[in-house]
């Protein structure tokens, strides 16, 4: 790969891990990370050209639908992270983490120069991808557009650790080292019956997401070998990237140069912008949606990953449910992630973001308004809220589905009402609510 790099990068520091908080702050970042990837990579996906009609060739299409396959292998695999890193952190008694701050993530968040934001497929892509999945003490610069945000610094430094701070981790492998080494320490000095406390029952292992790598995080042994996953995937194992999630990049880069170079008017996206239906509290500016149909397009889109989240944290809460409703929770998730949100993905892709942006289509903005929402602690309200947010769904599929140019949504209408069928085999038929005692006041007038 030629191009991109700098200079020698700086050493990096160890992370402190000196308290549980710290771990469990750390573990909130490796999540916020994982999922913010998956975010950026999905984004990409859907802003694909999908056939011969968007001024593809035969052998450009081709090339488009292989770089797609590679893309959701990926997509898969930052899943299965997200998935490793939660089981740590319930491993060792915390919740899950499924929130994140909203896209584009430019500011104070991580470390100056770790920066998420959702980008059509293309060079500029692929270069960002490449430089945040880049292996530990790899001198890389970022996609153009990218610059390091500065940082206020804290005007005094020290204390008793009673309260966990940022720490300026380099790379996403250098996060997940300063993890295991911040287990080892713990463990040294606690010992891992005191570090790990989360109960066994409450690790996230099932055949329906068909990831042999998920493993129950129950010692340091076996987050040690979570974390190895993590990083042999996303950099690869040490000195070897070659399969590595750097290394598709690398190589999908490559074979998009090539393509280019012999039609230089070759351009394999649609032109999509993050848009927004409305702005997020914590999205200072944004493109708006102007065109009525993709606004509800969009919404649906928003529907159908708050209620993705939803699903997966009460499966990760893993509190009551049999092992059959344990199931269910991971079947229906999957299936939203693979047979509604990849579908619908590509609907929105292709539709306008209205006059004041010609030529311009709307990309999902995967925006997350309410975070708190995802937690659904009790566990009949639950089922019950699931299933309401699904048929919900269905409806608007339904509805939608029926409008020109939006045949597409039709059988998604389907789907989703299976899956409202699937959780509602769990719900208990509704009986009449007990009559509340009368207070003494009441039975006396």
């Amino acid at each position: 790969m030629s191009g991109g790099t700098g200079s020698k990068p700086p050493a990096e520091p160890a992370l402190t891990v000196d308290t549980r908080e710290e771990l469990v702050y750390l573990l909130g970042q490796a999540c916020e990370i994982e999922h913010g990837l998956m975010c950026e990579y999905l984004y990409a996906q859907f802003s694909l050209k999908r056939g011969l009609d968007e001024g593809l060739t035969p052998a450009q299409l081709d090339r488009v639908q292989a770089w797609e396959a590679a893309l959701i292998s990926v997509i898969k695999q930052e899943m299965l992270h997200l998935a490793l890193a939660t089981n740590i952190l319930t491993a060792v008694g915390a919740a899950p983490h499924f929130e994140r701050p909203n896209f584009p993530i430019l500011s104070r968040w991580y470390p100056e120069d770790v920066q998420i934001a959702l980008v059509p497929f293309g060079e500029r892509a692929l270069r960002h991808f490449i430089y945040l999945e880049r292996p530990e003490g790899m001198a890389l610069s970022d996609a153009a557009g990218f610059a390091a945000a500065r940082h206020a610094q804290p005007l005094t430094t020290g204390g008793a650790g009673l309260v966990a701070v940022a720490q300026e981790w380099r790379t996403v492998g250098h996060l997940y080292r300063g993890i295991e080494a911040g287990l080892a320490a713990l463990c040294a000095r606690h010992g891992e019956d005191a570090v790990f406390i989360g109960p066994a029952r409450a690790q996230a292992v099932t055949e329906i997401f068909e990831w042999p790598e998920l493993i129950a995080v129950t010692d340091l042994a076996s987050a040690g070998q979570a974390i190895e996953t993590i990083v042999e995937q996303g950099e690869g194992a040490r000195g070897d990237w070659i399969r590595s999630h750097f290394g598709t990049f690398v190589g999908i880069l490559e074979d998009l140069l090539a393509v280019q170079a012999a039609d230089p008017a070759f351009n394999p996206a649609r032109p999509v912008e993050p848009a927004f239906v409305r702005l997020p509290p914590d999205v200072a500016a944004g493109t708006l949606i102007e065109d009525p149909t993709t606004a509800q397009v969009a919404d649906l889109v928003t529907g159908l990953y708050e209620v993705t989240l939803q699903v997966l944290t009460r499966y990760y809460i893993h509190h009551g449910e049999t092992a059959a409703e344990f199931d269910t929770l991971a079947r229906t998730a999957k299936h939203l992630m693979n047979w509604v949100m990849r579908e619908l993905g590509p609907v929105l892709t292709a539709l306008p973001v209205g006059p004041s942006q010609p030529g311009r289509t709307a990309g999902p903005a995967f925006e997350i308004a309410r975070p708190g929402a995802f937690f659904l602690p009790h566990q009949d309200a639950a089922w019950k809220i699931i299933k309401e947010r699904l048929d919900a769904l269905q409806q608007a599929c339904a509805s939608l589905g029926q409008q020109a140019g939006l045949g597409a949504l039709a059988p998604l209408a389907g789907k989703l009402d299976s899956m409202s069928q699937d959780i509602g085999a769990y719900i208990p038929k509704a009986t009449a609510r007990p009559r509340r005692p009368a207070k003494p006041a009441e039975r006396d007038s």
